[in-house]
This record gives structure tokens, C-alpha cells and sequence, in this order.
């Protein structure tokens, strides 16, 4: 039974805590990158995105060569944030269906070669929602705000745990195939080896008789 509910309070922790992958990359004219997150279905994600301005300190704005375009696609390869020759940007979704999105930069084409610095950060999960900012705009009570918490989570825990037992239950489908045709396997081969004994002792036997050996 402690096991049992230890591994709920890490299930419910895991799902409360949000997905962040933050990071800064090189990237060549010309060249694409593309980086994947698996989302689950109905959870809001959120990305940052902005070619780094080295020399910013001197007030110098960066070179027309530094842009980027950037292309966001869910599993079934809908485009849901597309922006063409840009320096940075954002999006914001709430996915439609569980799988892994891709984001894809890729570089303008210029000649020299150069080389963009990317800074990206994209979070997944339930606290990408700044309720705060939501409250300001709506001047909603707190409890009314605890309450849209509360129930935010639920539907989330909720969706993950239908998640989890549709890949139990594919783990153990599988699981039953395999079985099953190492069964058949095993059977067959047993039958082959008793099959190809069966002939050497036949084999055998009849060249013995004909050498009046037995």
C-alpha cells in the first residue's frame, strides 16, 4: 500500500512539474535544426525564440544575414507557428493531439557562410499558464482563480492517467503477441529437429540394412 501511494505522489508530481527545454545553439546559413517535444494532448506549450545580438553592447543591430525561419508542426505535420526571415518570436498553443511536435530553425541562406547564435525556450504543461496575468486582465477573486488551478490539474492527471494505461495495455498486447509466437516458434522447431532426426535414424538404419550390418 506504500508503495502504491508513492508512486501516485510521483505521478502527480511529475505531471504538475512543467516540461522546459531551454538552450543556445550555433546554426550555419543555409542549415535546418529541428528539435522535437513529446506534448500531451490538451496541454498548453509555449516558445521563445530570438537570434542572439553578440554585439549588442555596442549598439549595433544585427546583420540582415542573421534571420531565421521557423516552422512548429504537430505530429500529423499541421503547421501551427510559421514565421519567415525573422530575428525572434514566440507561439503559443494548446495541443490537440499527444505525439511529438517539431520545431525546425533554419538559417538564411548567405554567401559567406555564416553563423547564427539561437536562443530557445519552450515549456509544456499545466504551469505555462500565467495566471497571474490572467487574473490582472479579468480582476477575477482568488478562490475563483485557486478553483481554475485546481481544476486545470485534475483534467491534467486525468488525461494522464488514460494516457498511461492505453500504453499498459499496449505494452500487454504486445507482450501476449511475442509470447505467443515464440510459442509457435518453439513448437515449430521442435517439430523440424524431431522431423530431420526422424530421417538420419530412418537414413540410417536402411543403409545398415543393405550393408547386411543389422
Amino acid at each position: 500500500m506504500d508503495l502504491h501511494r508513492s508512486t501516485i505522489v510521483l505521478l502527480i508530481l511529475s505531471i504538475l512539474s512543467p516540461v522546459t527545454i531551454s538552450m543556445r545553439y550555433e546554426l550555419t546559413s543555409g542549415h535546418t535544426k529541428c528539435i522535437s517535444e513529446e506534448i500531451h494532448a490538451n496541454a498548453m506549450t509555449v516558445g521563445k525564440y530570438s537570434v542572439v545580438n553578440h554585439n549588442e553592447d555596442d549598439h549595433h543591430p544585427l546583420p540582415p544575414s542573421h534571420k531565421v525561419t521557423v516552422r512548429v508542426t504537430t505530429p500529423k505535420g499541421l503547421a501551427y507557428h510559421e514565421a519567415d526571415g525573422v530575428e525572434s518570436g514566440q507561439f503559443s498553443f494548446t495541443a490537440i493531439d499527444t505525439g511529438d511536435y517539431i520545431s525546425c530553425f533554419t538559417a538564411v541562406d548567405h554567401k559567406p557562410e555564416t553563423t547564427l547564435t539561437i536562443d530557445f525556450d519552450w515549456r509544456t504543461g499545466i504551469h505555462t499558464k500565467d495566471w497571474s496575468t490572467v487574473a490582472k486582465k479579468s480582476q477575477v477573486e482568488t478562490m475563483e482563480m485557486e478553483v481554475k488551478k485546481l481544476f486545470d490539474t485534475v483534467n491534467s492527471i486525468h488525461d494522464e492517467m488514460f494516457y498511461l494505461r492505453d500504453r499498459e495495455e499496449e505494452m500487454q498486447n504486445l507482450n501476449i503477441s511475442t509470447n505467443s509466437k515464440m510459442a509457435w516458434l518453439s513448437f515449430v522447431s521442435l517439430a523440424v529437429c524431431l522431423s530431420v532426426a526422424g530421417l538420419q535414424f530412418w537414413h540410417l538404419k536402411t543403409f545398415f540394412q543393405k550393408k547386411k550390418l543389422i
